[in-house]
């Protein structure tokens, strides 16, 4: 079995790190403070935002591999598993990185909020690449952080310290889109292989034993995580991969009711649906009228 650590608290991962625990909530980490160490996965009980000075090569994050270089911003959500079982040589932890509970955030504009930051969610070659200037400016909100910390715990430390960590996140949301015009090359082919994903998809015998395909499966297929796959279909067109998922599926299904030898029942199950009646809604709320009427209508 494989042996993970566990780091439930943040009070126990400052213990990790040779840090003393300001706040039982959330804490600054200097990586540089941390004796060294192998390289271990580890699962996380809280969230982290990790800019570390040191290319720890390919870590696992999940089952997905995740392509860690030195100066790029990693994110994990409580319950994610990162790291690797890199061999037995002693690495130095360089960097810094905030840590924060889900307690922390509950009650404030950031608990609101926090989901809507989706690259909390990304598992594949999707760190942030950040220049000297975004660096210096991530490092800015975390000392901020810091400050509130080592001052005197009062009825203003929660929402000071959320508000930081919220205007660190929206900076990053920034950085996001700047990575995604910036890396448009290395993007630029995915519209088109999903296009042809789902064309490969609805000629092929597998909506029949797997059902509609859904946003995580193609963005598997493509070896993307669903959120940030989302945002590259958003900015490509305007459009959720969900909606262009289904837009494809009644192009699909308008093509085949043009075939008489072809049930509305057939054409339903052949799409991917256990049951006509689904298909019928979904046609429906997408054309107007119903995948009967639309058949009455080419005549």
């Amino acid at each position: 079995m494989e042996d993970i650590l566990r780091f439930e608290t943040v009070s126990q991962y400052n213990a990790f790190n040779n840090h003393e625990t300001l706040h039982p909530l959330v804490s600054v980490i200097d990586f540089s403070k941390a004796n060294a160490r192998k390289l271990r996965r580890a699962y996380y009980g809280f969230y982290m935002i990790i800019l570390k000075d040191v290319d720890c090569g390919d870590m696992r994050y999940g089952k997905h591999t995740y392509d860690y270089q030195e100066g790029t911003l990693v994110f994990l959500g409580p319950g994610q598993i990162f790291g690797s079982n890199g061999g037995e040589d002693l690495y130095q932890p360089k960097g810094f990185g905030i840590i924060f509970h889900p307690d922390l955030i509950k009650g404030t504009s950031l608990g609101q909020s926090i989901s809507e930051y989706s690259f909390f969610g990304y598992q594949a070659n999707e760190a942030l690449h950040v220049s000297q200037r975004e660096r210096q400016l991530i490092l800015d909100c975390m000392s901020k952080v810091q400050f509130e910390l080592e001052h005197a715990i009062d009825k203003h430390s929660k929402k000071l310290i959320a508000d930081n960590i919220e205007l660190l996140l929206n900076y990053c949301v920034r950085f996001y889109d700047r990575q995604f015009i910036t890396r448009e090359a290395a993007n630029s082919g995915i519209l088109e292989r999903f296009e042809n994903l789902l064309n490969t998809y609805f000629q092929s015998e597998k909506p029949q034993e797997l059902g509609l395909p859904t946003v995580t499966s193609c963005a598997e297929e493509l070896n993307l995580s669903a959120h940030y796959f989302g945002d590259l279909i958003k900015k490509e067109t305007g459009k959720t991969a969900l909606e262009y998922i289904q837009l494809k599926l009644i192009d699909v299904a308008k093509e085949r009711i043009h075939d008489p030898n072809l049930s509305l029942s057939e054409i339903a199950f052949g799409l991917g649906f256990k049951y006509p009646q689904h298909f019928t809604r979904v046609f429906k709320q997408q054309v107007g009228v119903s995948p009967k009427e639309y058949r009455e209508n080419l005549n």
